[in-house]
Order: C-alpha cells, then sequence, then structure tokens
C-alpha cells in the first residue's frame, strides 16, 4: 500500500514538474495564447493518478508558474476545474474519449466562466470583458491539449507504459 503511495506521490511531482516547465510553451492561435501542456497533465493525471491528485497537480503547477511569474491568476480556475471533471469521468467510466470532453467542457466552459470573477475581484478587469470572454482561449488551450492526448494515450496504452505506471 505504502509503495503505491509513494509512486503515486512521484508520478504526480513528476507531472508537477512538466507542467510548470511546459507552461513555457506556448503559442499564438487566432489571438489567443495556446498552451497545452498542463491540459495534457490534466488528463495523463485523470488516467494514471485519480481526479484528487490531478486537482492537486492543477494547484500546485499553477501555484509555481505564479511565484515564478510565468501565468496568472486566470490558471487556476481553468486547470483545476478540467483536472477534477476529467478526473471523475475516467474514475467512473474509463472512457478516454469521454474524459477528454471533461477536460474540454471542465477547462473551457466551467473554468472561463469561473475566471470572470477572479479577473474582477483581483485582476482589475472590471466591465472591460464580457462573463463569457475566456471560453473561447480556454477552448482553444485544452483542445489543443486534449488533441495530444488522444494520440498519445492509445500509444502509451499499446507500449504497456499506463498499465506499469499505474499498478
Amino acid at each position: 500500500m505504502k509503495n503505491k503511495q509513494v509512486k503515486k506521490l512521484c508520478i504526480a511531482g513528476i507531472m508537477c514538474a512538466v507542467a510548470v516547465v511546459g507552461s513555457m510553451l506556448q503559442f499564438r492561435v487566432f489571438g489567443s495564447q495556446c498552451a497545452p501542456v498542463q491540459h495534457i497533465v490534466n488528463i495523463m493525471c485523470a488516467v494514471l493518478l485519480g481526479p484528487w491528485y490531478g486537482v492537486s497537480v492543477a494547484f500546485a503547477a499553477s501555484l509555481i508558474r505564479n511565484l515564478l511569474g510565468l501565468g496568472s491568476l486566470l490558471a487556476f480556475p481553468g486547470s483545476m476545474l478540467g483536472a477534477l471533471l476529467c478526473g471523475l469521468v475516467y474514475k467512473f467510466t474509463k472512457n478516454t474519449p469521454l474524459t477528454l470532453a471533461g477536460e474540454v467542457f471542465g477547462t473551457s466552459v466551467l473554468g472561463g466562466l469561473c475566471a470572470y470573477p477572479i479577473a474582477i475581484l483581483f485582476m482589475g478587469k472590471g466591465g472591460q470583458v464580457a462573463f463569457y470572454a475566456y471560453i473561447v482561449p480556454f477552448l482553444i488551450s485544452t483542445a489543443a491539449g486534449a488533441v495530444i492526448c488522444a494520440l498519445l494515450i492509445p500509444v502509451l496504452k499499446k507500449a504497456g507504459v499506463l498499465q506499469k505506471l499505474s499498478d
């Protein structure tokens, strides 16, 4: 039992590091900054570790990115809600396409809507943005991460990596 917990904690730490370092990999898509690595990490945490580790990794990565000046406060709602929803979907269904959809919906719609009050209260955005203004940028970023995972997960399953890591 203890070995499994230590293994999960080590994987979570590695995933957190990947998310922080991967946050420097950004590119523009339709005027939005796309950073898909956090979404890849969310989905991989859902598959390997479960929803609560996924949310913890998303929170820790967002906190570290903010402390290092690599992110904004808007990283918290998007990454954490996406991690929670995709983790819960995978836990109860073990269905990869539904898990990908859970990440996209959780991050873009739920996270995008929750980003609005954070932008107003803590970032001084006031009436400058509509309540749905963050949905499209979050959608572009999370969709890119989900597409990458849609290609990555079958390869990792076929190679036996997912089975080995989740044992």
